[in-house]
């Protein structure tokens, strides 16, 4: 009898189990949505996304880097008496960056793409190939023998995977632009959404831009058809989809990746120091001087007793070292991966070449304002849209052209993208965040932080005077006429007080031209952002959408 009530009862929790499962299951909303409980990515229509969407793919030659907080700033004394990079605790979101400089290899793949779709021989694409053309006149000097770095640096085979240079700013925002499209290209390519092998066959009029693609697909590869939408996967798309908004890849798919860039300062100065090597549970073993651990050049280890860890000026006339075993290895720049990486897998963010970064220089980092993803320098701006509601795409006969300070001629953008103008006051009415298009003076430069600010106002309304500024930089000007010949104007001015303006932007790291000092991560100089030296160079970075790391987190023990 007990055996009876003991195999009654579990005859029946075994079917309260099997009712609670079902039941359950019943309300299993796993390929259905928790918003409104319609199934997802049904045959019949409704809402389709990409379940086996992991996280971010790692694009070509990027390192992950995640983000955290760190002190920004000065480590070392300062005899330079600029007090320009006082210490202050900021918040970098994880990231990606090259692994590497830029090298001549890499540019020259650009200029080269420009030449084939844009020749230069065409009067109408001549400025767009010689607006991109690094400046190899840097290398000279009134009283030094350089013409073989003139001459051959860029181009010869020698020089391949050395830090590209005589590149400004500007041309640097130029190719991380460029670098961007021809990824994301290639991804749809490999995917099978476009058809195979037209990256090689564009007409200057045709070429692929991402941000078209996912805003005006039609109107991708010149509205070509069959390059947008001939690929085996969009053939496919277009069997089962009854909608022509799916008929492309859109940015929720997730294909394609973030926009190549230059890195923020934070960002950099963050990703050079690779303080993950001084974690100690919930912090980090002191400081760092340079991006290896320790307070000196040379290498303590006893492999490499004695070596110097960067390519860097050691003295007066001194640029490498006696030769032997105690030389650096170079002279003038050094090949990449020359040296050993830091903690994050980063190859020379000290030495070889200074490098570029986003941000406009100030003085200060004003962390009272903000101490997440610090950048100064953000000029908001949006699609522009025509009179038909459509963006509008810049053709051959739409491109705009700039003339730089030095009298350079660049495009501005090409055929294929889309044009951007600046946010205006339908998109800043009542924002609490941001009030204009350009905030490159925010709290600094604007008329509330000049001298002469009164923080009373007069019977008009007026703050003071607008023509005294903080900063006071010379304005040269350059005009050019009908026939392209350009009239270079000098500010003469004597009342000048300052070399900072909007147009300078800052440049981190040592150089194989500068001392010892100049490696700590922590130092900042700038540089006018249409000029280019023989001893600044740059390197991308991409933003991380998504989770902060790629691994879970768990318990230390």
């Amino acid at each position: 009898m007990l055996r009876k009530n003991l195999a009654l009862k579990l005859f029946v929790a075994a079917l309260a189990a099997t009712v609670f499962v079902s039941c359950n299951k019943s309300r299993d909303y796993k390929d259905s949505s928790r918003a409104t409980g319609w199934k997802l990515n049904s045959k019949e229509g409704g809402f389709q996304y990409d379940p086996q969407f992991n996280e971010q793919e790692t694009g070509p030659g990027l390192v992950f880097i995640e983000g955290g907080t760190f002190t920004m700033g000065r480590v070392q004394d300062d005899p330079m008496h600029d007090w320009n990079n006082t210490p202050n605790q900021q918040h970098v979101q994880s990231f990606y960056m090259d692994e590497t400089e830029v090298t001549n290899l890499m540019y020259l793949e650009y200029l080269d793409w420009l030449k084939k779709v844009f020749p230069p021989s065409n009067e109408n694409y001549r400025r767009i190939y010689e607006g991109a053309v690094p400046d190899t006149l840097v290398w000279r000097n009134r009283l030094g023998f350089n013409e073989v770095m003139t001459n051959n640096y860029l181009r010869h085979p020698a020089y391949a995977e050395y830090p590209v240079v005589g590149v400004s700013w500007v041309q640097a925002v130029e190719f991380s632009k460029w670098r961007t499209d021809r990824v994301n290209e290639m991804i749809l390519e490999n995917e099978g959404v476009t058809s195979r092998n037209a990256r090689y066959e564009v007409e200057p009029g045709e070429t692929f831009s991402t941000e078209t693609y996912l805003n005006a697909p039609t109107k991708t590869y010149g509205g070509n058809d069959s390059i947008t939408r001939g690929g085996k996967k969009s053939e496919a798309i277009a069997k089962r989809s009854k909608d022509s908004t799916n008929l492309f890849i859109q940015r929720q798919d997730g294909m394609l990746l973030p926009a190549y860039r230059l890195p923020t300062e934070a960002e950099w100065e963050y990703a050079a120091l690779g303080l993950v090597g001084l974690r100690e549970y919930n912090a980090y073993r002191g400081r760092k001087k340079y991006p290896w651990e320790g307070q000196y050049t040379r290498s303590g280890k006893r492999r490499s007793l004695g070596d110097q860890m960067a390519n860097f000026k050691q003295g007066s006339g001194d640029y490498g070292g006696i030769s032997g075993w105690s030389d650096d290895g170079a002279d003038i720049t050094a090949q990449v991966k020359s040296y050993a990486p830091n903690d994050y897998g980063l190859y020379d963010m000290a030495g070889n070449v200074a490098e570029w970064v986003a941000d406009i220089y100030r003085p200060i980092i004003d962390d009272d304002f903000n101490d997440f993803n610090y950048y100064r320098g953000n000029v908001y701006t949006k699609n522009a849209i025509d009179e038909n509601g459509q963006v509008k795409v810049v053709t051959m006969d739409s491109i705009v052209y700039d003339t730089l300070s030095n009298g350079r001629i660049i495009a501005r953008n090409l055929p294929g993208e889309i044009l951007q103008v600046p946010v205006d006051e339908k998109d800043t009415y009542l924002r609490t965040n941001f009030s204009k298009a350009d905030n490159r003076d925010f709290r600094d430069g604007d008329k509330e932080s000049t001298r002469y600010y009164q923080s009373f106002q007069n019977d008009f309304g007026e703050t003071g005077d607008d023509t005294k500024r903080m900063y006071n930089a010379p304005v040269h000007n350059v005009y050019a006429d009908t026939t392209g010949q350009l009239d270079r104007v000098y500010d003469k001015s004597n009342n000048r007080t300052t070399l900072i303006s909007n147009e300078v932007r800052v440049y981190k790291g040592g150089s194989w031209r500068d001392r010892e000092y100049w490696l700590d991560p922590a130092q900042r100089r700038y540089f006018p952002q249409d000029m280019a030296s023989d001893f600044i160079g740059f390197r991308c970075a991409m933003s991380r959408v998504g989770s902060k790391s790629k691994k879970g987190k768990k318990a230390r023990n």
